[in-house]
């Protein structure tokens, strides 16, 4: 038996309008067409579907058994064509992202603001997680892109940088005699270090910053999130490792200082990163594409 969707479609709508002009009419056919369609599925199906009268077409026994499943299928595949057609025009969808703290806190946030106002219906699920647990989770395809910072290369990974980091070392008052001194990163493990804990990219990136020096980072206190390392210094509880952004206030109002290091700090970098094997979702796409653009913008206007 060989049967396809369009002979089950006309069938739906004469049953639904009992009544095969009514129906011809919906689906922009002829009656002809309409009445030749249902006369060949009942011949291919073996069994008589409608009862004609003057009144119009009623279902027969078999019809309404064949009914009663054809149209939810009729239905349900409308209702992917509408949901689909949703998506593509992004009246509604969902676009999950995996983020740091320092991207989703000092980067990532007004973008998501002005893609939200331009496309309220599309929902944003946020996994705040450190760069590997992202790397991991994108991997895995449960997240569309992450916001990380200055991921290392693997194979399968698409990295775009979009915005340039840069890191300080900050102390509280109580090392002020460091103020009118310049430092050699060895100097630095003579004195109690604040930092964020393992498994981040800030940590690895600190650890290989002493390892370059032939130096081993051993920190007297580790924090789970970037935001309190700026709070401890200005305590005095240390010397701390940061990206600007999160000490630019204390910097400004003398509560921390900036150390002076002998060796340039290198520059990290906020990187997009997507999976190359599967394709970003309409909604992922234009998110990841307001943000670059936007980006590449600030940039040209300098």
């Amino acid at each position: 038996m060989s049967v396809n969707f369009d002979s089950y479609k006309v069938f739906y709508y004469v049953a639904k309008c009992h009544n095969i002009t009514t129906a011809a009419n919906a689906l922009y056919l002829t009656q002809p067409t309409v009445s030749h369609a249902i006369s060949s599925l009942e011949k291919n199906l073996g069994c008589q579907l409608f009862i004609r009268s003057k009144k119009g077409v009623s279902l027969t026994t078999e019809g309404e058994l064949l009914y009663e499943h054809i149209s939810l299928a009729c239905e349900h595949i409308w209702e992917g064509e509408q949901l689909l057609r949703q998506h593509l025009t992004l009246e509604e969808g969902l676009v999950r992202i995996g983020a740091g703290e320092t991207t989703l806190h000092h980067f990532l946030l007004p973008y998501l603001e002005q893609f939200k106002s331009m496309y309220p219906n599309i929902r944003l699920k946020i996994w705040n997680t450190a760069a590997p647990v992202s790397i991991s989770d994108l991997k895995k395809g449960l997240i569309d892109f992450a916001v990380i910072i200055s991921p290392e290369p693997e194979p399968g990974l698409v990295v775009t940088p979009v915005c340039s980091l840069q890191d300080v070392f900050i102390a509280g008052n109580h090392f002020e005699e460091l103020k009118k001194r310049k430092l050699h990163m060895e100097e630095l493990i003579s004195y109690p270090l604040v930092c964020m804990e393992k498994g981040t990219a800030t940590r690895e990136h600190l650890e290989h910053l002493f390892r370059s020096h032939q130096c081993e980072l051993i920190p007297d206190i580790e924090l789970a999130t970037t935001d309190l390392i700026t709070p401890m210094v200005a305590h005095n509880l240390g010397i701390g490792f940061v990206p600007y952004a999160f000490a630019e206030h204390a910097l400004a109002d003398g509560t921390v200082f900036s150390l002076d290091l002998e060796e340039e700090l290198p520059h990290r970098h906020i990187c997009l990163v997507s999976d190359a094997q599967r394709p970003l979702s309409v909604a992922s796409s234009r998110l990841f594409q307001l943000i670059f653009h936007q980006v590449s913008s600030s940039f040209d206007g300098k």
